[in-house]
């Protein structure tokens, strides 16, 4: 009995193009489970991670209680935080200042001021919130998760009753 056949088959009975294709997927589970690399990109290795603050101003948030949320902030000392879509995990909340609403108020002479706005039932209020954790610190500054953070990009916080955005206004490396 021929090893090989005028048809490609091994014994008369398996195809090489079969085996073959056996062999490919074998090979591709095994490279899956007991090879599946490193985890982290390459330019984290090696990079000295330091602790930043962050400080974030929220305008115009639509809430009815503000100083629920301020105290919510203040007991638990930690929120969640999304960078351009991707999510962090948890930094710790240092601090939280509620801004006053101001009007602009054209003057008679030509000139504006900005007063307390009047209105009590907006139901929109401004905030600094200064957050803080541990970044990796590179050539292009710091990085939290696979995220640059720098001034000006968006930030989402995220806790059990909230979810809105804010804007990154200062970064400070602690050392």
């Amino acid at each position: 009995m021929k090893i090989l056949d005028s048809q490609g088959r091994i014994f008369g009975k398996f195809s090489i193009l079969d085996i073959g294709a056996a062999l490919v997927i074998l090979l591709v589970i095994v490279g899956i489970f007991f090879f599946p690399g490193t985890s982290g990109s390459l330019a984290q290795i090696g990079v000295p991670t330091k602790p930043v603050e962050i400080d974030v101003v929220v305008r115009g948030l639509s809430i009815r209680q503000p100083q629920d949320l301020i105290k919510d902030f203040q007991s638990k000392k930690k929120t969640n935080i999304i960078i351009r879509n991707q999510p962090y995990g948890q930094v710790d909340v240092k601090s939280v200042k509620e801004l006053p609403r101001n009007v602009v108020v054209p003057q008679p002479d030509g000139t504006v001021k900005a007063l307390p706005d009047p209105r009590k039932d907006t139901f929109s209020s401004d905030m600094i919130i200064t957050l803080a954790g541990k970044a990796q610190i590179t050539n292009n500054g710091p990085v939290l998760g696979n995220s640059k953070l720098k001034v000006g990009i968006p930030l989402e916080l995220e806790g059990f009753d909230y979810n809105f955005n804010s804007t990154v206004i200062d970064v400070r490396i602690k050392n």
